[in-house]
């Protein structure tokens, strides 16, 4: 069944991990859906770079973090922090690619 990940998720969001790294947190709704998520790894390296168009490499990591049914994924910073042309110094405005993701559950 596909669905949007903003139908699964309550919170999806992004901040900065430091100057040189950005991170995504995807809370989901209920525990069957995280489960079914995780299970069928629907956030993955391949995801993440197509969807940010990074390399594979410049995702850091991809953590299920049971307690709060998230799943986190950070990556390489494209530009750090504060740097002249840089236009989101918190990384609060990146997630928006995540939010129409088509996943199939």
């Amino acid at each position: 069944m596909k669905t949007k990940l903003k139908d699964i998720a309550e919170v999806i969001r992004s901040k900065n991990a430091g100057p040189y790294e950005l991170t995504f947190d995807i809370i989901f709704k209920d525990w069957e859906i995280f489960e079914k998520a995780c299970e069928k790894k629907i956030i993955n390296e391949k995801v993440i770079a197509d969807l940010y168009h990074i390399s594979m490499e410049d995702v850091i990591n991809i953590i299920e973090f049971k307690p709060a049914k998230a799943i986190k994924a950070t990556i390489v910073r494209p530009m750090a922090s504060g740097r002249l042309g840089e236009t989101d110094v918190y990384g609060a405005q990146q997630h928006a690619p995540l939010v129409d993701l088509e996943v199939d559950l």
